[in-house]
């Protein structure tokens, strides 16, 4: 009869133990005890990160130069067009000084013969390419009078594009960096192309310092005209085959946590039971979208993208006065 009675307090015992172990689990599991939501999940996985800095830029010369006649004149011919590729000393124009050409409107007048004794014996005069370069700017056309400040034709000696950095990003940029280059013009075509230069003195721009950088093209497209805007990509890192995950799932690591050794960040996982728990991460370059994970997740494993949740206040239809006002520090 002992026996039975310390039988069955030995299973009472045993059953309000488990009762109790269950009791603790199901409160530890509970969602309104943890003070974050899940909001979705999301994956680690391989891929291939580029860190960029982007800004915008214009098409233009890195060497304009005006071509204009030494003496005031009339031009008589112009032998090139707009786009026409020249070399030095190459003939762009002929013109006649103003005694030239009153002469030679007398002349006219008086026959061909004339005429024609004249402009053998007073010569036009050439105006040559001083460089190799692209003609931009087909300035006048033959008959037209000109000064010597007024340019005949304009060469340039290559397109570049002239890219306005931000100087909070300028640290960021080095010569010869990659860098893409997108026009407005033709929105859908990328065009490569390399740092060339950095200025040593900024602009303002928008009450806001800026540097111009030069972006020499690996080579000039059909498409590149003197004072398009383009869209420049800078490449500043490529990483191939690194894990990652999106950026808004590493947070910092929470407060009320100890927090384990060489922890920098936290990334959550949610439990079963739905409790979400946090794991120590160690997190490498981002392009703000996504993150490299150095240390902590492994690829394929599933994490969660939480945030804090907000303070639910339900209102009684019934009461006075209607729903109740927030205070200052809810407010804050």
């Amino acid at each position: 009869m002992r026996l039975n009675n310390l039988l069955k307090r030995w299973k009472l015992g045993v059953f309000l133990i488990l009762v109790f172990i269950l009791i603790k689990i199901f409160s530890s599991c509970a969602p309104g005890k943890d003070p974050l939501q899940a909001l979705r999940s999301a994956k680690v996985y391989r891929g291939d990160l580029e860190v960029k800095v982007t800004a915008t830029g214009t098409v233009k010369p890195y060497n304009r130069v005006e071509i204009k006649p030494p003496i005031p004149g009339r031009v008589e011919e112009v032998l090139v067009q707009e786009g026409d590729e020249v070399k030095k000393g190459q003939i762009l124009a002929q013109m006649s000084s103003t005694e030239r050409a009153a002469l030679l409107d007398a002349a006219r007048a008086r026959g061909a013969e004339t005429m024609k004794r004249w402009e053998e014996a007073y010569k036009m005069a050439p105006l040559l390419a001083p460089l190799d370069g692209t003609i931009i700017v087909r300035a006048v056309e033959p008959g037209q009078t000109v000064t010597t400040a007024d340019p005949v034709v304009v060469l340039s000696d290559r397109l570049i594009v002239e890219a306005l950095v931000d100087e909070t990003d300028l640290a960021l940029i080095a010569l010869g960096q990659k860098a893409g280059i997108q026009l407005d013009a033709y929105p859908k075509e990328t065009f490569w192309g390399k740092v060339d230069h950095i200025m040593y003195e900024s602009k303002l721009t928008n009450n806001v310092n800026v540097y111009a950088v030069d972006i020499l093209p690996e080579k000039i497209p059909p498409a590149f005209r003197s004072g398009m805007t383009a869209n420049v990509t800078f490449i500043v890192k490529e990483r191939k085959e690194v894990l990652l995950a999106p950026s808004e799932a590493i947070v910092e690591w929470p407060r009320k946590v100890p927090k384990p050794k060489n922890a920098e960040f936290a990334a959550y996982e949610k439990t079963f039971g739905g409790k979400l728990v946090p794991l120590p991460v160690r997190i490498g370059d981002s392009d703000g979208r996504v993150t490299e994970i150095t240390e902590g997740l492994s690829d394929g494993q599933e994490i969660q993208i939480v945030q804090k949740k907000q303070k639910e206040m339900s209102v009684s239809p019934f009461a006075m006065g209607g729903a109740p006002k927030k205070s200052d520090k809810q407010g804050r």
